[in-house]
């Protein structure tokens, strides 16, 4: 008789166990790794537990829980750096299809329960492919949104050079006959310089402080979870730098990558996107995520890097009544705030000079 499923937090000495769901499960990935969280709350702060739910002595899923806490309250939800951080569930093998959707809906509702008495003012989860029944969750409530990205099988190289478009095939072999090399090293100062450049170009908001970059790259790079990529220029000058995620999970992410707007037409990042591709086939990845598909000239260009569009699901709780008030009365607040500095500005526009 199989046991019902008991979902709980569980303690740093289960960690390694979870480590082992996570590494076989289609819906792992990095970002549930205790490890991963612990440095991602080192440098950007936040804490973090891992809920599971348990049948006997075999875990079934769970969920790394990345909670923050803002003027409304206590919140789980992604950020940068932390693309997924979806609900991962253990391979369940029979023959029949009835037997693993009704497991499947067990575990889900143990997290859904468990989820709910953890008392957080808001949960949204970013779930991986191919979890797409959440039925459960969404008679609890939720909402459930498709959320997109580009994921890149590294089995067959000869395959996926025949997916690439022509454009960028020609333009890795025009980088290569000009000398640009491939390196992967530690140059993290290089890496941010191109990274700062990209986000002032495009004015957004940096993943980390700098300082706090390194200490969160250095941490994961020291547990093998994090590499560096360079190409460089002929006299070593980095031109694009691409940071990846790695671990136990057969599935590899491409966290950030950037590009010196100088030489953009030489083609150097699709040079290097496309031999980090090679380099990870060698060190025995089965893929490479390449971390979202919101429309626009990014996602474009990772469509054309010979990848498969994957479907996940942003799952999103009902908020709590407390969250909601206090969110509320903070817009209002600055809406307020906001008419005020006009009003003072138009009146000190009207003052005699």
């Amino acid at each position: 008789m199989t046991l019902a499923p008991v979902a709980r937090v569980l303690s740093e000495t289960e960690f390694p166990e979870w480590n082992r769901l996570v590494a076989s499960s289609a819906e792992g990935s990095i970002y549930s790794m205790p490890e991963y969280l612990d440095a991602l709350c080192e440098a950007a702060g936040g804490t973090f537990r891992i809920l599971a739910a348990r049948g006997g002595d075999q875990l079934l899923g769970g969920v790394g829980l990345y909670e923050r806490t803002s003027a409304s309250g206590a919140y789980v939800a992604p950020r940068l750096l932390l693309y997924y951080n979806g609900i991962v569930l253990r391979p369940y093998d029979t023959r029949y299809p009835s037997q693993r959707t009704a497991r499947q809906n067990e575990i889900l509702a143990a997290l859904g329960a468990s989820l709910a008495r953890l008392g957080h003012g808001r949960v949204a989860l970013r779930c991986r492919s191919p979890l797409t029944d959440v039925r459960v969750f969404l008679a609890r409530g939720w909402t459930a949104r498709p959320q997109y990205s580009y994921v890149v099988p590294l089995a067959d190289l000869d395959r996926l050079w025949a997916r690439t478009e022509q454009n960028l095939r020609r333009l890795v072999d025009r980088c290569g006959a000009q000398g640009v090399s491939i390196t992967e090293d530690d140059d993290f100062e290089a890496f941010f310089r191109l990274h700062a450049q990209v986000h002032e170009r495009k004015g957004v908001h940096l993943y980390l402080p700098e300082t706090a970059f390194r200490r969160f790259f250095e941490k994961l790079r020291s547990r093998n979870l994090a590499r560096l990529f360079h190409a460089r220029l002929p006299g070593g000058e980095s031109i694009s730098a691409q940071l990846v995620l790695l671990g136990p999970h057969p599935v590899t992410h491409t966290a950030s990558a950037a590009g010196d707007a100088a030489h953009r037409k030489l083609g150097a990042t699709a040079f290097l996107r496309w031999n980090v591709f090679r380099r990870l086939a060698e060190l025995g990845f089965a893929a490479n995520d390449l971390t979202d598909a919101d429309l626009g000239p990014v996602t474009h260009f990772k469509a054309q890097l010979g990848g498969d569009l994957h479907m996940g699901l942003l799952l999103e709780a009902p908020e709590s009544a407390r969250f909601r008030l206090k969110r509320a009365g903070r817009s209002v607040r600055t809406l307020v705030n906001r008419v005020a500095r006009r009003v003072v500005g138009r009146h000190a526009g009207l003052s005699p000079q």
